[in-house]
């Protein structure tokens, strides 16, 4: 167990260091993971809608943090290119991201124009069994995008490493709350890139 709290650790410690430089991105990652959490209770309850709230906030607003606001280009802070960091990145790079997101958008237009899915569901009937069953689509794709990221660093690197990625994201919520609470605060006093002061001593 030590060894994978460690690998998690440092996981969690690349993914900040690497891809949280803009106090825009951590303030949007705060709001993404307060309703992440919202949605885990909701999966309880209803986990159509529970989807629904983490796809349409958590993960538009994580998303929105990296695509535009997270700079771009030299990392001065761990002396990277922006080409190296998304090489190595463990989990969903830019690239993954954006056909991840495409999936995400395409599902609602399926299901508008071919309610039954080629047969296989039965078809909506008003616009809350539309919702309910874009909300049960946008599930499946959540757990089908982690367990595909999961299978794929097995084959790529090994079996621990994807199980130790599939945790930090399932946590990463939690985690997330206590690593950004402060930058709405900073981002108010005009600080748009956190300085990174912790890194540089480390």
């Amino acid at each position: 167990m030590n060894r994978f709290f460690q690998e998690l650790q440092t996981q969690r410690w690349d993914d900040h260091r690497y891809y949280h430089h803009s106090r825009i991105n951590q303030s949007l990652h705060l709001l993404s993971a307060l309703s992440f959490v919202t949605a885990y209770a909701l999966l309880l309850v209803d986990p159509a809608w529970s989807a629904l709230l983490a796809w349409t906030v958590s993960m538009t607003s994580r998303q929105a943090g990296h695509f535009f606001f997270e700079p771009r280009g030299y990392d001065t802070v761990n002396q990277a290119t922006d080409e190296h960091k998304e090489a190595i990145k463990i989990g969903y790079n830019i690239r993954r991201k954006v056909v991840l997101m495409a999936i995400w958008a395409f599902v609602p237009a399926l299901l508008w124009f071919e309610p039954s899915v080629f047969g296989q569901i039965a078809p909506a009937n008003d616009l809350i069994e539309f919702a309910h069953d874009v909300g049960i689509a946008w599930l499946a794709l959540g757990v089908a995008g982690l367990l595909f990221r999961v299978l794929q660093l097995w084959a790529q690197q090994n079996l621990w490493t994807g199980l130790v990625w599939g945790a930090k994201i399932i946590t990463d919520p939690f985690h997330d709350v206590m690593l950004y609470y402060k930058a709405p605060l900073a981002l108010l006093r005009g600080e748009l890139i956190d300085p990174m002061e912790h890194v540089h001593r480390s």
